[in-house]
């Protein structure tokens, strides 16, 4: 199929873009790496007014360690992330995500900030995020304004930015120290989308884990103190919390039972990141 007829506005600045969003009155979808947006046009699940391609904007692919925080811009993509030479000293969980996200030729092109606009449930950078605590940051016209993780996803591929704002960066905290990190996942195949992904924290006996496949949104829980029988009820109880339902991928009780090996997984794995 071909998508159907749009404008194409080819910005040259994130002002710019913007703008042109205000000016489709919220009508417009914007265009960086194309992984996501390209099929939905195809397939007319999208029919925007105009698309504002981003692609050619100067000086927004920088990744930067920023008070605290690893910074990146909307042009800055997957790979370009994965080849950070400082990604696994500073934010070892997304080191650790990163090789599940699409494929070479998928993460050649798709951008982080598009990923975290896309707001796939199953996508393991909205994940990531969510576990660290992160933040997006928001552009509308001139003005600017930055959103928590938490905050940010709203629901199944909806996210708080509006219709005539930009994804313009977003900000992953660095590790902390004596931290352990640890991210795992199902998939049919390697490379789609996670039927249940976890992302574990340790920090000081601790425990965060994110879940990401089953829910709307990518689910966060904190447990601190708790031994190995009263973890796994933790765990157990979360998995039902979370709901989830019977798909041609996976059932529900499938992915109940995913959460509680996997997550139970997980935090091993950060345990022994952390004592070591």
């Amino acid at each position: 199929m071909k998508p159907a007829a749009f404008d194409y506005v080819r910005a040259d600045s994130l002002e710019e873009a913007a703008e042109a969003l205000t000016h489709y009155g919220g009508e417009a979808k914007v265009l960086a790496g194309g992984q996501s947006l390209m099929p939905m046009l195809n397939m007319r699940l999208l029919k925007p007014a105009a698309v504002v391609d981003i692609t050619r904007i100067a000086g927004t692919d920088g990744i930067a360690e920023k008070k605290g925080a690893i910074e990146i811009g909307a042009g800055a993509t997957q790979a370009a992330l994965k080849r950070w030479p400082k990604l696994g000293k500073l934010a070892p969980l997304l080191a650790k995500a990163l090789p599940y996200v699409g494929h070479i030729q998928t993460r050649n092109r798709g951008t982080v900030c598009g990923s975290l606009a896309h707001s796939d449930p199953s996508s393991e950078l909205p994940l990531a995020l969510a576990t660290l605590g992160g933040e997006v940051v928001l552009q509308r016209g001139r003005i600017t304004r930055t959103v928590a993780a938490a905050d940010f996803q709203t629901g199944l591929l909806e996210t708080a930015c509006e219709p005539d704002e930009l994804v313009i960066a977003a900000r992953y905290p660095v590790a902390e120290k004596g931290a352990g990190y640890a991210f795992t996942e199902i998939a049919r195949r390697h490379g789609d989308f996670a039927l249940v992904a976890v992302a574990a924290v340790v920090r000081k006996g601790a425990v965060r884990l994110g879940v990401g496949g089953v829910a709307d949104t990518p689910q966060v829980r904190d447990w601190d103190g708790l031994d190995d029988e009263a973890l796994g009820e933790a765990l157990n109880a979360f998995a039902w919390e979370m709901g989830g339902s019977d798909d041609i991928h996976a059932t529900a009780r499938y992915r109940r039972e995913m959460v509680r090996t996997l997550g139970a997984r997980a935090i091993e794995e950060a345990r022994r990141a952390s004592a070591s």
